[in-house]
């Protein structure tokens, strides 16, 4: 787990020195332009036995485009995979599927469980 948020931390430290090199370089008198044209990738995945713990995402952006998936297993075993993409022109889509059969674990369903108040 803690190679995983180190690469994001690497990621976020790439990015943010990516602006400021980009940034600087071209200006002398250091100015920030807030309105420069975005453009990134990044990629990230969590594979963990211990807990379970599944998931991945990555994203693309350049301007106003934006594209990209993150797919994570649920807790009832299914596997969620949205993709998704945005632009000034369509707005944000998603296309959520879900892959697998569901799996509840068996016993008392919670309609039959006592109720305390």
């Amino acid at each position: 787990m803690f190679k995983i948020i180190a690469l994001v931390a690497c990621l976020a430290v790439f990015v943010s020195a990516e602006y400021y090199l980009a940034d600087h370089h071209h200006h002398d008198d250091h100015h920030v332009d807030y309105h420069a044209h975005p453009k990134y990738k990044f990629e990230y995945g969590v594979k963990d036995a211990h807990t379970g713990d599944h998931k991945s995402q990555w994203e693309h952006r350049d301007g106003d485009i934006v594209v990209g998936t993150y797919t994570l297993d649920e807790a009832d075993g299914t596997h969620r995979i949205v993709t998704y993409n945005s632009d000034d022109h369509h707005g944000f889509q998603a296309h959520v599927q879900r892959v697998g059969h569901a799996h509840h674990p068996h016993g008392e369903s919670w309609s039959n469980i006592e109720q305390h108040h």
